[in-house]
């Protein structure tokens, strides 16, 4: 997240890779002057005079002071509801229902997806037209009780031989989400007050935590037509920048065998030992195939469920991150040579299949320099001794230092010079189509990481309430602006313009790409209006058997092994 944001590091030189790779060299600012080299963060100085005070902008603000508490309830009930990705029924409903209930038109089934949504708001001649990005699913095992610094699961699943824990909101989309709808309603209701005109449209983002919602959407055209995109994401400090991410790909690899029994398993086709095979040898390419940008990563998804049954079917799961979208299918198409040596051992039958695939980040300085100067005007965050207490206990857990929640606004740095790699986010597609603005609140403390317990536990706290609040005034604030001066807006678009002149924009999702669906619940079907299956989707899908036969292990060999006496 850092990176994203901008953290820059000084001293470093520019690698052959950034001006060689089209997508890395468009994300640098040598795309904005070829004859320079990127700013050098110590001299580089943000502008302090582009947020400008206005009357909207008091109106805007005063709205999400009203209205903390309907606020800071969305926010409570997305954390309770702690739904996984695609099926995030009544998270997403609640966030529509949010925005509707202030005017908004909503629209559901973004690109083919039941829990996408687009929300408008329209006014006078509906130009220029800014965008909001809204999240809402969960993680995995990182259940939590709210502002609780010990360990403590809120759903724990008892088996006694593979206890485990439920969904929680790790990542704080609970309060990405509230915060950008409480922003783009309160910059609706400045709209109305002052009589601005623009249109403002919220994007209710299914399954981000796979990467999945906003790239199948940028692709079926969904975010076609925006001026301007506003975003945000719960970060451990309170900062901007115009950084780039990871491109990534995320196949899952399934490999069919055959059934064993664990006390005679000869003539197996052994699927387990197949994800365990890959494991393996993609442990191999970290020293020699990856590079410092690099990231790769694995889960285990199905496999056996007890040591005397042979699983037919075995499945695990890849991210391969790099620094632009050649460099990670190059990282993926390895893994894959690993998975087709993994199940030429074992006998086994490989299936894969893409899930996911996203373009590395593409920052906009002057957005960034904009949000920044919004940032200072309002002001950071303002922690109580209690919250500051809570932090600390979470980083002691953590092994961290204790210095509680990041109280102060960082300064506004260039993009270190030399890109070491980081997080993907499925923004990336949106921000090759349109110039976008990215920004974090300190909705953590530091030393402790997003996708984890610590950051459930303030998800929903006291001092998660507080950074949750003032992003909603970080990103209204900075959208008034944009709605009000509309120089800034053409001199995102110039700068957007620049640094993609020199290369194309073309979805990583092929187009014959499946939509990995949930069916969803009759209810959720009835109050938003949709049919099932999605236009263009075969359902049920087919489905993954193996039909495999044991291996032949040659002719039996005669008694005692012995040739017979003639």
């Amino acid at each position: 997240m850092l990176g994203l944001l901008g953290a820059a590091g000084a001293g470093l030189a520019v690698t052959p890779a950034l001006t060689g790779d089209p997508a890395l060299a468009a994300a640098s600012d040598l795309a904005l002057d070829p004859k320079t080299q990127p700013a050098d963060p110590g001299n580089y100085e943000a502008p302090t005079n582009l947020a400008v005070d206005s009357q909207a902008k008091d109106a805007a603000i005063s709205w999400i002071d009203r209205h903390s508490d309907d606020i800071i309830g969305l926010n409570d009930r997305i954390w309770e509801f702690a739904e996984p990705s695609l099926a995030e029924w009544n998270s997403s409903w609640a966030e529509a229902q949010f925005l509707a209930a202030n005017g908004f038109r909503i629209q559901w089934g973004a690109g083919g997806m039941p829990t996408a949504f687009v929300a408008t708001f329209s006014n006078g001649t509906g130009k220029p037209v800014i965008g909001f990005s809204g999240e809402y699913d969960a993680l995995p095992g990182l259940s939590q009780e709210k502002g609780k610094p010990q360990h403590s699961p809120l759903v724990y699943n008892h088996d006694p031989y593979a206890p485990s824990y439920g969904f929680g909101h790790g990542c704080g989309h609970n309060a990405l989400g509230a915060a950008a709808a409480a922003a783009a309603v309160a910059t609706a209701a400045a709209m109305r007050a002052r009589n601005l005109d623009g249109t403002v449209k919220f994007f209710g983002s299914t399954a981000e935590e796979q990467l999945v919602g906003k790239s199948v959407s940028v692709k079926a055209g969904v975010y076609d037509g925006l001026d301007a995109f506003v975003d945000w994401h719960p970060a451990s400090s309170n900062t901007t920048g115009w950084g780039s991410s990871n491109a990534m790909y995320s196949v899952a690899f399934h490999f069919l065998g055959t059934d064993g029994h664990g006390g005679s398993p000869l003539g197996t086709r052994a699927t387990q030992d197949a994800v365990t095979a890959m494991a393996m040898l993609t442990e191999f390419l970290r020293e020699s195939d990856q590079a410092p940008s690099s990231r790769m990563h694995y889960a285990i998804r199905e496999t056996g469920k007890a040591p005397n049954v042979f699983p037919t079917l075995s499945s695990i799961w890849y991210f391969a991150r790099e620094g632009s979208p050649a460099r990670a299918k190059i990282l993926m198409d390895k893994i894959t040579k690993c998975a087709e040596a993994a199940a030429m051992a074992t006998g086994t039958r490989l299936q894969h299949r893409l899930m996911a695939g996203v373009w590395n980040q593409l920052g906009n300085k002057r957005g960034a320099e904009l949000m920044h100067a919004n940032m200072l005007q309002v002001g950071p965050p303002t922690f109580a001794p209690a919250d500051q207490a809570f932090g600390k206990a979470l980083q002691r857990s953590n092994g961290a230092p204790e210095t509680g929640f990041a109280d102060k606004i960082n300064e506004l740095n260039p993009p270190a010079p030399v890109f070491l790699g980081g997080g993907s986010t499925d923004v990336a597609d949106i921000s090759w189509r349109v110039p976008t603005i990215s920004m974090g609140t300190a909705h953590q403390p530091g030393g402790t990481k997003n996708h984890s317990w610590h950051h459930t536990a303030t998800a929903a706290s006291h001092a998660g309430h507080v950074t949750t609040l003032a992003a909603a005034k970080y990103l209204a604030a900075t959208t008034v602006d944009l709605l009000t001066q509309p120089k800034i807006v053409a001199e995102m678009k110039d700068e957007f313009a620049r640094r993609t002149a020199k290369i194309k924009w073309k979805s990583l999702l092929p187009d014959d790409y499946q939509l990995p669906l949930y069916e969803p619940p009759k209810w959720f079907l009835e109050r938003t209006r949709q049919s099932w299956p999605p236009r263009g989707v075969t359902w049920p899908p087919k489905r993954v058997v193996s039909t495999e036969t044991a291996p032949d292990l040659g002719p039996e060999l005669p008694p005692s092994n012995l040739p017979p006496l003639d």
